[in-house]
C-alpha cells in the first residue's frame, strides 16, 4: 500500500528504480535472516544488501532541522538514506504504530524528499511488512 499526498505529481523514474532495489534489499534480508532479530541487525544486513546493488546507503543519518530561520544540529535521525534520496525507517516490532508513519511523512516532508519506505522485519511475510509513502 503507497500513502501519497493529495497534490499527487509522479515521481522520476530513477527513484522507482531505486526503489524497486529497496524492496528487493527487504526481501533478500528477510528470506536470510527470517523474523525475530534485532532491528540494528536487519538494518546493517539491508545496507549491505543495498551497497551490493550499488546504491550509496548510510545509517543512522543526523540531519539538521530548520526552524524560525535557524538551524538546529540536534534534527532528524535517519535509519537509512539511499542515494541521499530516499528515507527507509526500520523496524522489527510485532505490531506497527502509526506514529511511525507520521514519522516518516515529516522526515520527507522536512528533508524535501519524495519516496520512503516503513520496513518490519518482524513479520512472517516481508511483503505485509513494507509500506512506501509518496509524497
Amino acid at each position: 500500500m503507497t500513502w501519497q499526498a493529495e497534490t499527487y505529481e509522479e515521481i522520476p523514474n530513477h527513484l522507482e528504480v531505486i526503489g524497486e532495489k529497496i524492496v528487493d534489499a527487504a526481501y533478500k534480508v528477510h528470506k536470510k535472516l527470517g523474523p525475530g532479530l534485532l532491528e540494528n541487525i536487519y538494518e546493517v544486513c539491508f545496507v549491505h544488501e543495498l551497497n551490493k546493488k550499488n546504491l550509496k546507503a548510510e545509517r543512522q543519518i543526523k540531519l539538521p532541522i530548520k526552524y524560525d530561520n535557524l538551524t538546529f544540529e540536534e534534527g532528524l535521525k535517519l535509519d537509512v538514506l539511499v542515494e541521499s534520496e530516499v528515507i527507509c525507517e526500520l523496524k522489527a516490532v510485532d505490531k506497527m504504530n502509526s506514529v511511525w508513519e507520521a514519522q516518516i511523512l515529516s522526515h520527507l516532508k522536512l528533508t524535501g524528499n519524495r519516496l520512503g519506505y516503513l520496513i518490519n522485519f518482524n513479520v512472517r511475510n516481508i511483503g505485509k511488512g513494507i509500506k512506501r509513502f509518496v509524497v
